[in-house]
């Protein structure tokens, strides 16, 4: 790679080419929200969060900054900032990932595997220890409360594509208004 600006670039058109939903929080490429799901076989697999992701100067060499926006109940999530163990990313990360990796591998993982001796959220690790089946179902009450597709935006968003689109007549008598009529 030529430099980590190419890279950027190229690790962010990848993650955008994949079922990622990316948006854009200014007109550069270093701050942006990705649309992740919970992976299936977990309490947080109904669940859909709006994750904010900063690319630091040193990206790829550096790991990239992760949080989510809307809550989560997690140990190793920060319930009030949204702000990801750092520890989780950092101390595996390499110039080798990109950032399919993060939602793909990483975030999955996390989801899958909390780690709670290691925590952010100290009531959820202190309740994933002491009693499972009560950690798994306030994991699934706060997906329920937080983490429903119009938590994002993503139902507000489909509601508004289909409203722009027109039909046969409306199209044509919109393109007479704006175009008026044709000079003779």
């Amino acid at each position: 790679m030529s430099s980590p600006s190419k890279r950027r670039e190229m690790d962010l058109m990848k993650l955008m080419m994949s079922d990622y939903k990316v948006e854009m929080i200014n007109d550069g490429m270093q701050e942006f929200y990705v649309h992740f799901h919970g992976p299936n076989d977990s309490p947080y697999h109904d669940g859909v969060w709006k994750v904010r992701v900063e690319l630091p100067d040193a990206y790829p060499y550096k790991s990239p900054s992760i949080g989510f926006v809307n809550k989560i109940y997690h140990p190793n999530v920060d319930e009030m900032s949204g702000s990801v163990c750092l520890d989780v990313i950092n101390q595996t990360w390499s110039p080798m990932f990109d950032l399919v990796n993060v939602f793909e591998v990483f975030l999955p993982q996390l989801l899958l595997y909390p780690n709670p001796s290691d925590p952010l959220n100290g009531e959820a690790a202190a309740l994933m220890m002491r009693d499972r089946a009560a950690y798994e179902q306030r994991v699934k009450e706060f997906c329920k409360k937080y983490a429903k597709p119009e938590d994002i935006g993503a139902v507000a968003e489909e509601k508004s594509s289909s409203d722009e689109e027109l039909t046969e007549d409306e199209y044509d008598s919109s393109d007479e208004q704006v175009a008026g009529k044709a000079d003779p």
